[in-house]
């Protein structure tokens, strides 16, 4: 393993087996994250983002759902490998998330003081007086009022936003070597989430920690990411740095997001576009390229086969079999 790669997923895949069929949520995912780095996974809802980041932990509902092929490869350990034990030594610790809905994820009958203390003291081995201190400094420093008095609070009697606050200061408890943050700032409101993506940016400089942020903003992706992992249908469709994502894409869906959305970078203002169609059943997935029906770029060639995840230029990987046409300009991104 590159010394210099924190963590490696290689051809994971995740599915979910139900009544109706199996559900195939990831389906051959493989990026690397580096030591320091930021990495931002976006793309639509189904398209796969938070079930990659649950495998890493493996954190996937049983029996129901389950890795059924693929590697996760922290400091050179196969996470997949491992028995339930041997993961706590990593989950909270080594490897942090911030859950995407703070409503579920912490025990409405204990406080929030309890609930931060007790990764405290298991991991980093505190006493309880200790961990009280840290625990009030951690809420302190996710922007919670009167931290002292809120350790006694239970879940019910904060909002939305203050729930997700702790979730944050519950991740960050432990200094993990990895934070994925999965939609970190969807309850809060736009001043929070400023200073809450500034918080995580500090942690990651500081301690050269690293983040997988997870969004549909790809504002805060533009603005915090060095590399960018775009998914649809389970699968990965193209992985690049920030600057080839935004400027010079060369898959359709992503061009389909860059087209969506309002660029304050561009002088000239185009009329959004957005994609039309719909995302393809994870369940009944095509033979082809899982974007062919709503693209406008297709050829009989993409819904016969899948086109591979292949490096078009230089650490620019894209699966689409006309990606060499919009990087010679033949294919206009306009559409």
């Amino acid at each position: 393993m590159d010394n210099n790669k924190i963590l490696e997923v290689k051809n994971l895949r995740t599915h979910f087996y139900t009544d109706d069929g199996i559900v195939k949520a990831v389906d051959g995912v493989s990026f690397d994250l580096k030591k320091g780095e930021t990495l931002g996974i976006v793309g639509e809802t189904g398209s796969g983002k938070s079930v990659t980041a649950l495998s890493i932990l493996n954190l996937i509902p049983q029996p129901t759902g389950k890795i059924i092929e693929g590697e996760i490869l922290f400091e050179g350990v196969d996470m997949t490998k491992l028995k339930r034990r041997e993961l706590q030594k990593y989950r909270g610790n080594k490897i942090s998330m911030i859950f995407q809905d703070p409503m579920t994820s912490l025990n409405p009958v204990y406080t929030i003081g309890n609930q931060l203390m007790e990764s405290i003291v298991i991991h980093r081995r505190m006493s309880k007086k200790n961990a009280k201190e840290e625990a009030v400094k951690l809420l302190q420093l996710v922007g919670i009022p009167e931290p002292k008095k809120r350790l006694t609070s239970y879940p019910h009697e904060f909002s939305g936003g203050m729930r997700q606050r702790v979730m944050i200061a519950m991740a960050l408890a432990n200094d993990p070597s990895i934070l994925i943050a999965d939609e970190p700032t969807t309850a809060l409101d736009v001043t929070i989430q400023a200073q809450i993506l500034e918080l995580m940016d500090e942690l990651k400089n500081k301690t050269n920690s690293s983040i997988i942020i997870i969004t549909h903003d790809l504002g805060v992706v533009a603005k915090y990411a060095s590399r960018v992992m775009v998914m649809y249908g389970g699968r990965p469709v193209e992985f690049s740095n920030i600057n080839n994502i935004f400027y010079e894409p060369l898959h359709p869906y992503t061009i389909g997001l860059m087209n969506s959305i309002t660029r304050l970078d561009e002088k000239k203002k185009e009329k959004l576009k957005p994609i039309e169609g719909t995302p393809p059943s994870l369940i009944d997935l095509p033979k082809g390229c899982v974007f062919a029906s709503r693209c406008n770029y297709k050829i009989d060639k993409c819904t016969s086969k899948y086109p591979p995840l292949k490096e078009i230029k230089g650490n620019h990987y894209v699966a689409c079999y006309r990606a060499k046409e919009f990087m010679e300009g033949s294919l206009s991104r306009k559409g």
